[in-house]
Formats: structure tokens, C-alpha cells, sequence
């Protein structure tokens, strides 16, 4: 084999040389001709699919905008996995290639050579460093000659291109000396320092035999710029056999921006010449010009890095050749191992030292002027040559824990900087060991004054100082959850390290050993816990984490990492998803990985409390338990409860007899004043009993520097067995101590008592249990009371003063709860711990009487807590009776307020780079979205998904997430889920962002179709999506913008939104959980009915539960009916009256009742009833009683024995399903008899429009002749009668045994050809909208035009705001369509200056039957002196009168078809129901149905025929089945509606399962028309 050397270009061309490349471009030689060139490192994804790897040779072709590449050959690739493209693995290959600007599209192919040469490419990603640029090409297909197209090359261009972290080039040069045994094998390292930070720590080493004697070497690297260099650090690991070196000089090159003189000759195509974007060019006559150029640095050394030769160092720090400012200088550490049992180290101990500029970089302390370093209470000094840090800032020290006594008690580290003779105190005070304290085996420490070193004690002995607080204020603590993926084999045994990166520093090399958690580490599905301390990083830019591939089963699949710091107030997540594995995917077992953004979490910092425990002196005052902390601070602020110890170990350790203990912990920030605290134990272990002194707790001072201690005294016994039995006390603060620290350098210290604080109060707490079959509990019960000034924490119910047996059915337990003073009690929490047999527990009433101030709090909690019953909850929080403040159930209002707030967490944080517009807030208003996820075997996700809605001129709602209910966590396959989010009215919708925060490639989703309904507007939006939301799926993107137009919209039911109060009556028992619903009536039109939910503690006794409801627009409301289904524990209702508001206009309805909804309660013992609106005192419907005579007809076995049922419809609304049973006949609906029913205290419907009556069909002869039904209303004293003369049976006439009958009095109206139009106009409020000047009008009408009319302007009409009202007579227009409206001068003079007339809007209402027209105009209308300027608007709004609507109502028969959808298990056996809505009403539910065929079968059309009353122009249908089958699921595809007498077909889309197994599992669905 031929080896050849390229003298010019001085490179290899060998793959066990240099970088292994066996093909190199050519480019004109100059100095530094490498760093001009950019690196492109090039990720090949093979998919996981059988026989996807090949071995055929892979090429590249990339084309960018400043040129294309050549075809490159992938032929030596980076991490070198053995075997290339094989399936399931990533190759990186790296090119060197001139720079050819942003990369627009690739070309990749294979040559096709070799057995297997079919190759399954699943993505390509290049990575730009120096660009800053990560661009992804997504491909997942074939190339083959025998698979798919049988293409073997394909152009891809990219999906997105994502910002990296930007790198410039380094070139370094190293010059190893002319000297015996001067060369070397270890591994040579190199960090760079300047004045923009300092780079990673760098690997300097190639393929070939490098640091020979006498040799020059060159290394290219990338590596983050930073600026001006003024030192590096270079050294070696000391490994391989001779590992001396003898390191002459280095040389460092970059490239830097600056004016240099103009080339006269043609600049050469390769040449780059990079312009930096803020930098103009210089004007082209100048002789200079702005170019890159080559910047060198000559770090001369020429020095010996080897353990035996000069110092024995293996690092060494070098200045630039010409550096003037600085130079080296030697600092002596002192390190004072602890005197306590066991705190000698025999690990390696690394230091590093921070000062102003830069750090020592990682240092062994290897030679100390002891022989047996780091031994109990010895001092170790140790020398660290470095260039000058300045000022020192912290430092950090650890300890490779590899040796069998690695556990160290660190004291504190001094340094002395020998240059400047001063000298550094870092006190440490704990423990470097795995199982000790909170298990790190790295500390940073930070420096403190001497002042606070050496405290002198009362008796003037000088103490060492505890200074944990001050270095847990200076540091932040950072808590590592690492979740090992679900995978087969995820778990790993090798040993884990971590490296946090932040803005400023790095933390170093971290090793994962001590978890707070588990003892075994990293296994399948696990989420580890590690705690981290580090000083002033900054924000977290990434995170490096891998193993060292020991151990049995290394390799390991990460899923993802979670880092939080309390002290900064943010939660960061850190997706992987991938393996660390030589075997699998790239082979990497180190990866970096960087924050999602969308999964970041802000909260209210937490501050450090440093908090001393003193166990009483006193025999078996120690306990094993397991204590916890709460601090409290004013109006109730507290803190979480804290477990001061985290295991076994440390319970065992602490809390000793006479002993003081110390922690420190990061908690809420609770104020300035701790006014008390709760401390406790759990009564775990043995001798548990416990003699707590007293607690004090030490802050920092938020102005100066010094700290504050709470003194809070306790001289009692924390046990079951002494004093009270309490185990759990609340003590107060006796005394505070202030240390400040004075400009002088000296301590002042104040001791002042507490005067105000708070007093211990005693609450007698009484509990009735319910007088009913199995009231009574044997459980666990334990009780929070809350008042203003705080709470008592969770205490339990143990020794009830007056029963042995607790909590007996009808019993009243008394309790005695000391507590420090809660000001005024507001709400209880109560629960059962759900033990021993019979747990359920219904409780009546909770009464709490505060002893000192003699003030009784009453509870009326009258509920079940159980696993079976209501809810099945066994916690329940009640307020106080009369509580009028916010309870906040109502999930609207909360929504509300945090829209407001625009809190969700954090995760409305918009990308950066937006220019976001600036919102005005508009309202907010509800979204519907309904989400469907595809059937693919990984369709499905757990992330979370966000939908913006983004209307004109990029104004946009805030993310809306789509969490989903308790109990679901993801987007199963096949699935569709609902969500009401509420958001900014963003006006016309124009696009829709659809995405999720899932970055690893599990959380791939497969989304079928999007929905976006918006009620308050009348519109829904369906936008077909059917592609994938993956990072490694379809095009690779996890967000999609989904355009309006590309959607299908139909127009659903314009709803307005209503808050509703209903109020519970105070009376017993008066609560239920049972399901309430409610229907309103309005002038026009009804609502269906809806289920008000009951959410945990609704439609409780004496309380007003909010709910925000969506109505249509039916105002003014006219009545509702309020319905329960008697389901549930609690079935009886005493409701007193509901409030209803519309949010628009603020108009209030109130309906009162003060009555019991109930079977067997109260005087009326029904479930349903009736309630007229009053507005202003004034009741919209009156009373009535309604006689009801119904005559069967004269023909042959006209009679029936079924069962009748009447409906009567009016003008507000109808009565319900009234059963015609009570007749003055024993025997009802017999030939030619007249029945007469009688229905007393009815809300009267006004003008009556039609009747539905309709019969069970039960009995012998169900068939029945109606001849007519008349209904008289006795308060208006009026008959309407409604004609019948047809059969209600099944096997007469047309089958049906439900009719509608429309009223006969309606018919008098005889509309002639003349009527009036009314016509009023709004002027708009503003200052110039009013005109003297007249205005005119046309109406377009369906049949017909009318005249112009003029409105004209006497009496000072068309003023700012004003409306006016004109009437004219005119020929009838029909429906009308639309208006012209001009402006016109009077007399027709000429116009002199413009002038204009802002109409708001105008309302057409034709007078004869009261149809009203609304335009909404908002125009401004030029004035003109002729007809023939004016301005057209369309009618957004009519409302048709009942008068005209009850002339419509003419019998009409409707053909009904039912197309079933042609999919597996499509059909159904069930019964089929379709109630139809039309602007006359609705038709009522009519079963689907025909003799002898079998109905719904797959890919079946059904047509039916329905005869009903003309329902006009047709708004929805609800079709439903009732399950009653085994395979009752049903796919409906379609319906259409045929009205036979104008020949009008309504198609209703539907495409959806009815199946409680599939979809949403609903099996009714309403369906709107498509146009």
C-alpha cells in the first residue's frame, strides 16, 4: 500500500492518519488557510426497518447559497462505529469544505455496490458550528433499486433549521522539543481563556502518533469565541508508558474582522470573504476594506510537564508572548480536614480556584507537607502555580471517591495569594462523601470576611463559625431527577456524570453517586434524585451527561432530565430520548443536551433558612422519627412542609439527647416576620417520644451584610406517651438576634424580645356524625383548620372527650386541637385515611368554638366521604357558614383570571424572535377544540399539546394547553378528545398553530384532524391534518400552522355567554350530588338541556355555586326548567333560586324557587320544575291553568290504552311532556269520547303554536283516531285548537304514532301586498359622526326592491349617538337581504367640503308580523348631491317573529337518509333516534325505522320518510342510537334531509363513530349542515 504525503498542504491521506480522510479538496495555499474553511458535520440516520442497512458507498452533495459542494463520499466517518449505515444507528461524518453559506437542499445517494446495497435512509442532520446553524432533513424512505420508486439518489430540503450554540475555528500549532524523551502518549488537553469567558476543556489529538520528539503538530478545533485571548492551560493525563513531555512552544490562530488594504486582483471564487451583517462596506474608492484575516498567538513554554522532573506538574498556564498586564503567580491552599469520627479522606482531592480573570483550571493536590493527606484535624498545604486570578470568588473542591475510605469532612480551605500577600478563608463545614449529608462529593465554596471566622461566645471563647447559610445564599442548589427510558434493557450500571453549563461557568465533572432515592441506580423506567451545588452559573445553557461504559450492562437509554433551583425559581427539563450505547444509535455515551423551552417551569424563588434543633438534656429525649418543619409567616403565608431528614440513616443520626443540629433548607420565601412555627414527627421507629428545647432559625438579612436568628422556645415532649400525647406543636418566637456586619469589619450584635406574638389558643373541635344507615367510621380522621392568620396542619382526631367509639352514627365527638391563634376561622379541611372495615363515613356538621375568645365557627358539611359513594372522595374542604369570599371552583373564573393574568406556568412564552404585536386585551371568549389522533401503532403521545388561534395582523391568544382530565394522560390511537379553553377574541380567525412540548422521538403524535369551534361567533373550523407532529416523523416538526382556508367551516349555533348562580337553601340536607340540569326559554327560542356539573362541592347546602354557560341567543329569557335524575347518594335538592347575567350586556334574570326538587321530600314531590325570569321585580310569563280537551275520533277502533303524552309549544317556549293520565272518563281515549285533563299552575306560553302528542303503544289495541285537541289557557281565556284527524299507530296510514299538530287560529292573518317598514339608525358616539344633511335608503328584499326612501333630518336628528326612528308604507320586500344607505344634500345644493355621516346601525322592522333586520354598519358615508353614492351593508342578524314563524307551520313530509360509513364494524343493531332542528323548532326524537329489513348495516343507505310540521330553514340534527345491542357501535357517515314540499336537501357531514368503545365513546352526535 501506497502512502503518499502532500508536501504543499502538509496533510494526510491515510485513515489511521490525521482526521482519516482519504480525499481532500485543494485550495490555494496561505497562512492559516484551514481556519477559512468550515467544518459540516454530517449525521446519518438508517432507519429501523428489516434490511434497511447497507454496504453500498454513501456520497453527499450539499448546495448552499454562496456555492455548492463537489459529491463527497461519506467514506471515514467521526465516531467510527466499525460497520457503516447500519439499521437503527447514526453515522457522523465530518467534510471540510469551503464555506458556502446557508445550506437550501442535499443531495444523497449510494453507489449501489455490494451484496446488501439497499439502504433505508431515515434522516440526515448537518450541524454548522461555525454558522450556528443545526439544519434538519427529514427523508424516511427507500433508496433502492428494488424498493418504492427505485431511486438511489434524492434531493431533500430542509424542515427546520435550528439555532446552536455558535464556535469559531481555532488552529493550534504544538511544538514538542528537540530533546531526549521529550515525547509523549497520554492525552494532551488545552482550555482557552479570554475576555468573553473561556472555552470547554479540549482534547488535542488525531489519528496519527502525535507529541513525538522534535515534531510539529496541527490541530483544527472548534471552539466558542472568547475575544481576546490572554492565557491557555495545557497539560496531560499522565497515561501510557513515559508519559513525560517536554512541550516547546504553542501557537494559536483565529480569525478576526479588520481593515486591511485592498487586493487589486479579482478576488478567487474560494476565497471567502465574510462580511459581518452590522458592517457596511467601506466605500468602494478607499483603499481599505473590512476582511477576515489571520490573528496569531506564540505562547512560548519550554518546560517539562512530568511527574518527575522540575515541579512534577502535569498542567501548565501560558501567557501570550507579548502579554504586559499579567503574569504568573503562586497561591499556597491550606486544607483543614474536620476532627470528627471518620472525616479523613484517602481520594484523589482536586481543587479549582475563580478569581476575576478566569481559574486554575482543575488541579490534583498531590503534594502536600504531609505525608498522609486529608487525615482527621490535619492541615494540608499545597502549592497552585497560575497566571493572576485577581480577586479571588470561589472555588471548587472534590474528590474522586475511588478509594474504600473516601468519606471527607471538609473544615475550610485558605488560600493565600502570595503576590499580594492576603489571604482567603472559604469555610466548608461538611461533608465530600456519598453517604453523608445530602451525598455530593464536589463543593463550591465561596469566600467570607474575617469577621465572621472567629465568633466569640458569651464567655469569650472564640468558635469556629457556622457559615452554611451564607455559602447556601452565595450558591444555588440544584436538584437533578433523571429518568431512565421504559425501554428493554434502559438501565445502566456504569458509572454516571453530569456537567452543568451556564452563561458564566461550568459546575465541572459531576458523579452521579449518591441518590437521595434509590439505591440501585439508573434501572428501567426509574427517576433518580441528585442534589448539585454550584455558585453563579447563570441560566443553563446545556447539560453534559454519559458514563464510563463499566460494569456489566452499560449501555443505557436516557429519556430525559429534570434540573431545579428553587433559588432562582425554575423548573428546566432537558428531553434526551436517545441511548448512550456503544451499540446503538451514534455509539455516543456523552451527550449534550439543551433546555425545551416550551417545558420550562417558573415559580416564586425559594430562599435558604438555616434552622438549629436542640434536643433536650433530659433522659430519652432522642427520637428516630421522622420530623418535619412549617414556617409561617403574616396573613397566613406559609411554607411547605419540610422533612429535615431524607433517610433512615439520617434519622437515626439525629436528633440525639442534648444534641444540636443544623440544616439548612431552601423554602417559600414567607416575609420578613416568622410569627410561628409547626414542628412534628411521625411516630415512626423505636422510642419515638421526643424532648424538643427549642428551634432556632437564622436568615439572611435582605439589606447589609449580616443575618437574623428566631429564637422559638418548646420545653415539652413531641410523644404519645407523655404530657398531652401531642406529637405535633406550633411554637412562637421569644426572642430575635441581629448580626451586622459594620463598614469596619466588626460584628454588632442585638438581641431584642418578640413583644407582639401570637398566643396559644385552644379549639374545641365537635364532629356530628349523620343519623343514617352506615354513617359511622373506625377510620383515621384528621382535621386543617384555617383562619386568616394561618392554618394547624393536618392534626389527627384521637381522643374524643365524651365517646370511646369514635364517630358513631348520630354521635357528636368533641376534640381539644392547641393552636397559636388563627385570627378568624374561615374553612376546614377534613379526611379519613380509608382504614379498617366500614370506612365510610357521612358527617353532618363540624362546629369549632376558639376558647379564648369564646367565638363559635359552624360548618355544615352534611356529605359522604367515601370510596363508594358521591364523588367518591374521602377529603372534603367546607367553608364557614355565611363565607362570602372566593371559593374559586369554577374552573371559567379561574381560567378567566389567569388569562388575565396570562399565567399558565410559564409556558405562554412566545419564541423570541416575534415581533410581538402590541394587544390591546380584547374579551376573552371560549375555543372548543376537538382533537382526533390517527390509528398508527406509535399515533399516540404523552406530551403536552397547545393550539394558538391567530387572527388579522398577527394578534394572537396566548398558548392554550390542552391538559387533560384527571385520570388520562395521553392522546391514545383512535382517540378524540375534547377541550374549552378560554382566550383572547382574536376577531376573523386567519391561521391555527397546532404543537406540543415533545421533543424525543417518543413523543411522536399522528394527528388525524383538528376542530375549532367558537360558539360566541356561530362558527367551527375543521381542518384535516392526517401528518405527524414528531421530531422524527413526516417532515420532523412538532408545531404546525393550519390556514383557515384550507378548512372546511360550517356555521353551528351562535351562543352568548351567561354566568349562572344557583343557590343551594339553607335548610337540612339540602345539598345533593345527584345530576342537576337546566333548560332556558327566551322570546326566541330555547336551549337543549345541559348537565350543570357538580365538581367535588357544588349545589351545597346554603351556597351560590357560579357556572359560566353558553346559551344560544334567545334573549330576553322568558323561563327555565330545572331538572334532577334522582341519581346519586344524595338525590333530594332544595334549590332556592338561580341568578342568570349575560356577560355582554349585564342584563340579570333572577328565578326563584325556595323549594325541594325530591321524591319523598317537601310538598310537591317532583323532579322537575318551572321558573319564571323576573327582571326589575317584574315577572316575564304569568301563572296559568291549561284545559287540555281531546277528542278521539268517530271511526272504527279508534280508542287506544296506550299511554298519552301532549307537548304544548308557544311563544315562550313549551310546557314539557305533560302525561294526559287524570280524566273525568275511567276509561280515556275511547271512541268518539271527549277527554278533559286539567293542568293547573302552568307558566302560561302566550300564543300557542302547535302541540306534539304522541303514545307508548302499549296495551291490547294501541292504534288511536285523533280527531282534534283544543287547549284553553284560562288566564288569557282562549281556546286554540289544533285539528288532528289522522292515526297514531304503527300499523296505519303512514306508521307513525307521533304527530305535530299546528294551531287552525293562526290561519286569520291574511297578509296583504302593503305594509310599514320601521327603520331606526345609530349615529356613531364620536365627535364628527353627526350630519344636518339627509340621508336615504333602500331595502333589498327576496321577492322584491323598494323605493328610495328619505330620512329626513328635522328637528335636529342624526346627532353624536342619538338613535332615530322613520317610518314608511311600502310594498311587502320579503326577507330582506340587504340595504344601500347614501347621504345626500338637502334641496340638492352642490356639496362645498366634504363631509361625511358615521353610522353606527340600523334595524328594519316590518311591522305587520314584527320581523326585525339588524345591519351593523360602522361606516362612514360620503355626502353627495345625487343618488348615486351609497354604501351596501348585508344583514348579520334577523329575528323572525312567532307570528310569522307560526304561519309556517304547514305539515310537510321530510325524506330522511342514513348513509353508514363503509369501515370494519361500521353497523349497527341498535336502535336509531333523529331529532331534527329547524328555525321553526324541532321535530321532536323520531325513531328510525322500517318493516322487515335489516337497517344500518355496513356501507348501507337507509331512507326514511317523516312527516312533521314545516321546520324551516334546517340548523342541525342529533342523531343517536340507545346501545341495545351487543354490536351496537355504529361509523355514521352521513345524513341527508329532503324537504319533499320545496325539494331543498340539507347534507349533514358526520364521518364519526357513535361507540362508547371508540373515539370520545359518545354515541349521540349533533351534526350541522355542510355549504
Amino acid at each position: 500500500m501506497r502512502v503518499y504525503f502532500l508536501n504543499v498542504m502538509r496533510r494526510w491521506l491515510d485513515r489511521n492518519e490525521d482526521d482519516g480522510q482519504i480525499v481532500r479538496e485543494l485550495v490555494p495555499f496561505s497562512e492559516g488557510q484551514r481556519l477559512y474553511n468550515v467544518n459540516y458535520h454530517i449525521a446519518v440516520k438508517t432507519g429501523s426497518i428489516p434490511g434497511g442497512s447497507s454496504d453500498s458507498n454513501v456520497f453527499v452533495k450539499l448546495y448552499g447559497e454562496k456555492g455548492d459542494t463537489s459529491k463527497m463520499m461519506l467514506l471515514v466517518s467521526a465516531n467510527n462505529l466499525g460497520n457503516y449505515f447500519e439499521t437503527g444507528r447514526v453515522d457522523i461524518f465530518t467534510v471540510e469544505t469551503f464555506d458556502i453559506g446557508q445550506i437550501n437542499r442535499l443531495m444523497i445517494g449510494h453507489t449501489n455496490e455490494g451484496m446488501r446495497a439497499g439502504w433505508f435512509l431515515d434522516s440526515v442532520q448537518i450541524m454548522v458550528p461555525v454558522h450556528g446553524r443545526h439544519y434538519m432533513f427529514p427523508s424516511h424512505r427507500w433508496l433502492c433499486k428494488d424498493e418504492a420508486d427505485g431511486k438511489t439518489e434524492v434531493e431533500i430540503y430542509p424542515s427546520e433549521t435550528l439555532d446552536m450554540e455558535q464556535l469559531i475555528n481555532y488552529e493550534i500549532t504544538v511544538v514538542t522539543g528537540d530533546v531526549t524523551f521529550a515525547g509523549t502518549n497520554a492525552k494532551v488537553f488545552i482550555q482557552i481563556y479570554g475576555d468573553k469567558g473561556k472555552t470547554e476543556i479540549m482534547t488535542l489529538e488525531s489519528r496519527s502518533n502525535n507529541y513525538e520528539r522534535n515534531t510539529t503538530e496541527i490541530f483544527k478545533i472548534e471552539a466558542k469565541d472568547v475575544g481576546k485571548i490572554f492565557k491557555i492551560r495545557i497539560g496531560h493525563d499522565g497515561s501510557g508508558i513515559g508519559s513525560g513531555w517536554f512541550l516547546d512552544t504553542v501557537d494559536l490562530k483565529h480569525l478576526i474582522m479588520a481593515l486591511v488594504p485592498k487586493e487589486k486582483k479579482k478576488e478567487d471564487k474560494k476565497k471567502k470573504k465574510k462580511k459581518k451583517k452590522d458592517e457596511d462596506d467601506e466605500d468602494e474608492d478607499g483603499g481599505e476594506e473590512m476582511r477576515e484575516v489571520v490573528l496569531t498567538y506564540h505562547f512560548p513554554c519550554s518546560r517539562w510537564l512530568a511527574g518527575g522532573e522540575e515541579d512534577g506538574e502535569l498542567v501548565v498556564e501560558l501567557l501570550p508572548e507579548d502579554a504586559e498586564e499579567l503574569e504568573v503567580n503562586t497561591y499556597e491552599v491550606c486544607v483543614f480536614t474536620g476532627d470528627m469520627l471518620g472525616a479523613g479522606t484517602d481520594a484523589n482531592v482536586f481543587i479549582n480556584i475563580y478569581g476575576e480573570n478566569g481559574d486554575t483550571g482543575e488541579r490534583y493536590l498531590k503534594n502536600s507537607d504531609n505525608l498522609n493527606k486529608f487525615e482527621r484535624g490535619q492541615e494540608d498545604v499545597f502549592t497552585v502555580t497560575a497566571i493572576d486570578l485577581g480577586p479571588l470568588k470561589k472555588l471548587r473542591i472534590r474528590h474522586d471517591n475511588t478509594q474504600p475510605y473516601s468519606s471527607w469532612y471538609l473544615d475550610r480551605v485558605e488560600i493565600v495569594d502570595t503576590k499580594e500577600d492576603t489571604t482567603y478563608y472559604f469555610p466548608c463545614n461538611r461533608w465530600l462523601a456519598v453517604d453523608e449529608d445530602d451525598g455530593q462529593i464536589a463543593r463550591e465554596l465561596v469566600p467570607v470576611d474575617e469577621a465572621f471566622m472567629w465568633k466569640e461566645d458569651d464567655d469569650g471563647e472564640g468558635t469556629g463559625a457556622t457559615l452554611g447559610l451564607e455559602q447556601k445564599s452565595m450558591s444555588t442548589t440544584y436538584t437533578l431527577k433523571i429518568k431512565t427510558g421504559e425501554k428493554k434493557y434502559a438501565g445502566t450500571d456504569a458509572n454516571v456524570f453530569a456537567v452543568l453549563f451556564g452563561e458564566n461557568d461550568d459546575t465541572g465533572i459531576i458523579n452521579l453517586k449518591a441518590c437521595k432515592n434509590y439505591k440501585n441506580k439508573f434501572e428501567q423506567g426509574m427517576i433518580n434524585e441528585f442534589t448539585v451545588e454550584a455558585v453563579d452559573l447563570g441560566d443553563l445553557e446545556k447539560l453534559r451527561i454519559g458514563h464510563d461504559n463499566s460494569g456489566g450492562s452499560s449501555g443505557w437509554f436516557l429519556d430525559w432530565v429534570e434540573i431545579d433551583a428553587p433559588s432562582q425559581g425554575q423548573r428546566l427539563r432537558f428531553p434526551c430520548g436517545r441511548w448512550l450505547d456503544k451499540g446503538e444509535d451514534d455509539g455516543a455515551i456523552v451527550r449534550d443536551l439543551y433546555p425545551a423551552e416550551l417545558q420550562t417551569e417558573l415559580y416564586m424563588p425559594f430562599v435558604p433558612y438555616e434552622i438549629k434543633i436542640y434536643t433536650s438534656d433530659v433522659f430519652g429525649a432522642g427520637t428516630d422519627a421522622d420530623v418535619f418543619i412549617v414556617l409561617y409567616g403574616r396573613k397566613g403565608v406559609c411554607t411547605q412542609q419540610k422533612h429535615l431528614c431524607v433517610n433512615k440513616r439520617e434519622r437515626r443520626l439525629y436528633f440525639e439527647r442534648g444534641a444540636e443540629d443544623m440544616f439548612i433548607v431552601e423554602l417559600e420565601d414567607i416575609g420578613d416576620i416568622i410569627e410561628k412555627i409547626r414542628i412534628g414527627h411521625d411516630n415512626r421507629g423505636t422510642n419515638p417520644g421526643w424532648h424538643l428545647d427549642r428551634v432556632e432559625i437564622r436568615r439572611q438579612l435582605r439589606k447589609g451584610k449580616g443575618s437574623e436568628t428566631t429564637i422559638f422556645p418548646c420545653e415539652c415532649w413531641l410523644a404519645k406517651s407523655e404530657d398531652d400525647g401531642e406529637t405535633v406543636r406550633e411554637l412562637v418566637p421569644s426572642d430575635i438576634i441581629t448580626e451586622k456586619l459594620l463598614r469596619d469589619g466588626t460584628l454588632k450584635r442585638t438581641e431584642t424580645e418578640v413583644e407582639d406574638a401570637l398566643e396559644t389558643h385552644t379549639y374545641t373541635v365537635s364532629v356530628r356524625t349523620g343519623d343514617m344507615y352506615g354513617a359511622g367510621t373506625d377510620a383515621n380522621v384528621f382535621l386543617t383548620i384555617y383562619g386568616d392568620l394561618g392554618d394547624t396542619g393536618p392534626r389527627k382526631l384521637a381522643k374524643s372527650e365524651n365517646n370511646k367509639n369514635k364517630f358513631e352514627r348520630g354521635e357528636v365527638d368533641k376534640f381539644t386541637i392547641e393552636a397559636v391563634d388563627l385570627g378568624q376561622v374561615f374553612k376546614i379541611r377534613i379526611r379519613h385515611d380509608n382504614s379498617m372495615m366500614g370506612a365510610d363515613w357521612y358527617l353532618d356538621q363540624v362546629e369549632v368554638l376558639d376558647v379564648e375568645t369564646e367565638e363559635v365557627y359552624m360548618f355544615l358539611c352534611e356529605r359522604w366521604l367515601s370510596t363508594k359513594k358521591e364523588d367518591k372522595r374521602i377529603e372534603r374542604t367546607f367553608f364557614v357558614k355565611g363565607y362570602e369570599g372566593e371559593r374559586s371552583t369554577d374552573p371559567y373564573s379561574k381560567t378567566i383570571a389567569q388569562a388575565k393574568l396570562g399565567l399558565d406556568r410559564n409556558a405562554n412564552k412566545k419564541k423570541k424572535k416575534k415581533k410581538v404585536a402590541v394587544v390591546e386585551e380584547g374579551p376573552i371568549i371560549p375555543y372548543h377544540f376537538t382533537l382526533s389522533t390517527g390509528i398508527d401503532r406509535d399515533a399516540s403521545t404523552t406530551a403536552r399539546v397547545y393550539i394558538i388561534i391567530i387572527g388579522p395582523g398577527e394578534l394572537e391568544t396566548d398558548r392554550l394547553w390542552l391538559d387533560h382530565p384527571e385520570g388520562k394522560t395521553s392522546f391514545a390511537a383512535g382517540a378524540m378528545e375534547h377541550f374549552v379553553c378560554y382566550g383572547t377574541d382574536v376577531g376573523e380567525i386567519k391561521r391555527v398553530e397546532l404543537g406540543h412540548n415533545g421533543v424525543t422521538p417518543e413523543s411522536c403524535w399522528l394527528v388525524d384532524e383538528v376542530s375549532v369551534a367558537v360558539p360566541t361567533k356561530g362558527i367551527k373550523y375543521i381542518f384535516p391534518c392526517k401528518c405527524w407532529l414528531a421530531k422524527d416523523r413526516g417532515d420532523g416538526l412538532t408545531a404546525r400552522l393550519f390556514n383557515v382556508l384550507d378548512s372546511s367551516t360550517i356555521n353551528i349555533i351562535r351562543k352568548v355567554v351567561y354566568s349562572a348562580t344557583v343557590v343551594t337553601g339553607d335548610t337540612q340536607y339540602a345539598g345533593t350530588d345527584t345530576n342537576v340540569f337546566l333548560t332556558v326559554y327566551g322570546a326566541n327560542g330555547s336551549t337543549e338541556e345541559m348537565l350543570l356539573p357538580k365538581n367535588e362541592d357544588r349545589f351545597e347546602r346554603g351556597q351560590e355555586d357560579t357556572f359560566s354557560l353558553e346559551i344560544d341567543d334567545i334573549a330576553p329569557l322568558k323561563k327555565i326548567r330545572v331538572r334532577i335524575d334522582g341519581s346519586g347518594s344524595r338525590p333530594d335538592w332544595f334549590l332556592d333560586r338561580i341568578l342568570m347575567r349575560n356577560l355582554t350586556t349585564d342584563e340579570v334574570y333572577e328565578f326563584t324557587y325556595e323549594n325541594w326538587l325530591s321524591k319523598t321530600k317537601g310538598p310537591r314531590r317532583v323532579k322537575v320544575c318551572e321558573l319564571a325570569a323576573v327582571v326589575d321585580e317584574e315577572e316575564m310569563v304569568e301563572k296559568t291553568t291549561y284545559i287540555i280537551q281531546v277528542q278521539t275520533s268517530d271511526v272504527g277502533a279508534a280508542g287506544t290504552d296506550a299511554n298519552v303524552f301532549l307537548m304544548v309549544f308557544g311563544e315562550y317556549g313549551d310546557t314539557g311532556t305533560l302525561p294526559l293520565k287524570e280524566s273525568a272518563n275511567r276509561n280515556k281515549f275511547e271512541r268518539k269520547a271527549k277527554d278533559v285533563f286539567r293542568f293547573p299552575d302552568i307558566l302560561s306560553l302566550g300564543e300557542l303554536s302547535k302541540v306534539r302528542v304522541w303514545h307508548d303503544n302499549k296495551g291490547p289495541a294501541p292504534g288511536w283516531h285523533l280527531e282534534y285537541i283544543d287547549v284553553k289557557d284560562e288566564a288569557m281565556d282562549q281556546t286554540f285548537r289544533f285539528p288532528c284527524d289522522r292515526w297514531l299507530a304503527k300499523n296505519e296510514d303512514d306508521g307513525q304514532i307521533m304527530r305535530e299538530l299546528a294551531c287552525a287560529n293562526n290561519d286569520s292573518v291574511d297578509l296583504s301586498d302593503k305594509t310599514k317598514y320601521e327603520i331606526a339608525t345609530t349615529t356613531a358616539n364620536t365627535d364628527d359622526a353627526s350630519t344636518v344633511e339627509n340621508a336615504w335608503i333602500v331595502l333589498e328584499g327576496r321577492k322584491s326592491r323598494s323605493k328610495e326612501f328619505v330620512l329626513e333630518n328635522k328637528k335636529k336628528k342624526f346627532l353624536c349617538g342619538a338613535t332615530d326612528t322613520f317610518e314608511f308604507s311600502s310594498k311587502h320586500v320579503g326577507e330582506i337581504a340587504g340595504i344601500c344607505l347614501g347621504h345626500i344634500t338637502k334641496d340638492g345644493k352642490k356639496v362645498k367640503n366634504e363631509a361625511s355621516w358615521h353610522v353606527m346601525e340600523v334595524v328594519v322592522t316590518e311591522k305587520e308580523l314584527g320581523n326585525k333586520y339588524f345591519f351593523h354598519c360602522d361606516a362612514q358615508i360620503p355626502l353627495a348631491a345625487k343618488k348615486d353614492q351609497f354604501l351596501t351593508f348585508e344583514c348579520y342578524k334577523s329575528i323572525e317573529s312567532f307570528a310569522s314563524k307560526v304561519r309556517n307551520l304547514v305539515p310537510v313530509k321530510y325524506e330522511i337518509i342514513v348513509i353508514t360509513g363503509d369501515v370494519k364494524g361500521g353497523g349497527t343493531d341498535a336502535n336509531v333516534f333523529i331529532t331534527v332542528y329547524g328555525v321553526n323548532g324541532d321535530s321532536g326524537k323520531r325513531q328510525l325505522r322500517q318493516k322487515f329489513r335489516n337497517l344500518f348495516e355496513r356501507g348501507q343507505t337507509d331512507r326514511f320518510v317523516l312527516e312533521m310540521l314545516d321546520l324551516g330553514e334546517l340548523l342541525r340534527v342529533k342523531v343517536e342510537h340507545d346501545g341495545s345491542s351487543s354490536s351496537c357501535g355504529w361509523y355514521l357517515e352521513c345524513v341527508e334531509v329532503t324537504n319533499t314540499a320545496n325539494s331543498v336537501t340539507t347534507i349533514f357531514q358526520c364521518g364519526k363513530w357513535l361507540d362508547a368503545r371508540k373515539a370520545d365513546g359518545q354515541i349521540q352526535r349533533v351534526l350541522y349542515p355542510k355549504y
